[in-house]
């Protein structure tokens, strides 16, 4: 029986929790969140609320709990150091040291280590630490992108065409981006369909997951601004519609070669999640970023399809010893569509932006998952915040049925509410696959 402590209450992290409470190893969990989330706690042998950067409250509560292994959720503690805090203490993790967490935390870090070590999927970028040479750089791209150095809550990146038009905007951006950050990264803008791949690592072995689609956008039909992710979708046959095995070969192939990378360049190995955002492009699969953690929605696609005890593989990532394990995801598809507040990712202007009321009622949801994301159970019932709410997941032998699964649920949802739609159903997937085409030709 293991004592594992769970750092994290976001949906990504119920999914993590109920994955490793189906564990045959019948392990007791102990749960830190920064907000109580009601799916976790109801598992959990004993839960502490507190902030991410108190790593002496993290490190008394994994003493107290006697907790073999740590499972990091999401990136703040990451980036705060919690693993080397716990490392320090004798307790290991599933998931990066601060130096590794890099990954995620600096974009500059990331693809100057795949330019160094001559890894494919970059696309042409540079490196700015002032505003000389900028304006050159940007003339030499049909698209930009500008990224700051490290952690934005995924709201730093600036793409053209969706949220700057001209050259002189970009130069704009760059000069706030380097006011607040050390430096700027420029990439070329790529034309394609993106999909999540998240791997498992050892620190030597690199284990891929079902690929996923994350949506982005607000509204039906990609409309409206960027979110958190509305919902994402994988399906049967562990490829997408748009794309094909060679694709994930490529995605895998380029994070198995960034792992070596990351070894040769600190001497570290890394033991935890490489989720690798990477767009399908006419020449080929391109790195957009990497996360040092599952992803939220994607975890939800992917975790609840794993038949290979959720336990045994921490302890592979743990040990170094995933190239000794056959890990199996079941053969069926899945779609999580989020329940957000009406006014989730809108400006306080906006219409929606006004709710009359958090509280939501949840009726007979059928066969799909929910996880709880942003929460508060009370005495009267179950209350959201401004942020997403609830994954719903439907899980089928085929796309079409996950994706009736999940409305259906949806529906049984009831308050000042709102969700896509669109997420997993033929017409959205069928547009996907005439972009991919047109991007082929």
């Amino acid at each position: 029986m293991y004592n594992v402590l769970l750092i994290g209450n976001g949906a990504r992290e119920h999914a993590l929790a109920e994955a490793i409470m189906k564990s045959a190893h019948r392990p007791r969990l102990f749960s830190f969140m920064r907000a109580n989330n009601p799916g976790i706690a109801s598992i959990s042998e004993k839960v502490l609320i507190g902030t991410y950067d108190d790593l002496a409250a993290i490190n008394a509560f994994a003493r107290e709990c006697r907790i073999d292994f740590a499972i990091i959720g999401p990136e703040d503690p990451l980036n705060n150091g919690v693993v080397d805090s716990l490392k320090g203490i004798g307790i290991p993790s599933v998931g990066p040291t601060k130096s590794l967490a890099r990954l995620e935390t600096s974009k500059s870090f990331t693809r100057n280590l795949l330019k160094k070590y001559g890894i494919p999927g970059n696309p042409k970028f540079e490196v700015f630490t002032s505003m000389k040479g900028i304006e050159k750089f940007l003339d030499e791209l049909d698209g930009i992108v500008v990224k700051p150095d490290g952690l934005t809550g995924g709201k730093g990146v600036m793409v053209q065409g969706d949220h700057f038009e001209t050259k002189e905007e970009a130069l704009a951006y760059c000069e706030k981006v380097l006011r607040e950050h050390p430096c700027v990264i420029i990439d070329e803008k790529l034309e394609g369909e993106e999909y999540s791949l998240q791997c498992l690592c050892d620190g030597k072995t690199v284990v891929a997951t079902p690929p996923v689609q994350d949506h982005k956008r607000r509204f039906v039909d990609d409309k409206g601004p960027n979110t958190g992710g509305m919902g994402s979708y994988s399906c049967e046959d562990h490829s997408l519609p748009f794309m094909d095995q060679r694709d994930v070969a490529e995605g895998l192939m380029i994070t198995q070669k960034v792992a070596e990378a990351i070894y040769k360049e600190t001497g570290e190995y890394y033991k935890g999640i490489m989720y690798g955002g990477f767009i399908v492009t006419k020449s080929g699969v391109k790195l957009l970023e990497y996360n040092a953690r599952f992803g939220d929605p994607e975890a939800m696609n992917t975790l609840p399809l794993l038949k290979t005890d959720f336990v045994d593989v921490c302890r592979a990532v743990i040990e170094g010893s995933l190239d000794r394990m056959n890990i199996e995801c079941e053969k069926k598809a899945s779609v999580c569509k989020y329940i957000v507040p009406k006014g989730y990712g809108l400006p306080k202007d906006h219409p929606y932006a006004q709710s009359p009321s958090a509280k939501i009622e949840v009726g007979d949801v059928g066969d799909a998952r929910l996880y709880y994301a942003s929460v508060d159970k009370r005495e009267d019932g179950l209350y959201m915040s401004a942020s997403r709410a609830i994954g719903v997941v439907g899980i089928a032998d085929n796309l079409d049925e996950a994706e009736k699964i999940a409305e259906k649920a949806v529906s049984a949802i009831k308050g000042h509410v709102d969700h896509r739609p669109d997420i997993g159903t033929k017409p959205l997937i069928e547009q996907r696959i005439r972009h991919m085409q047109q991007v082929r030709k």
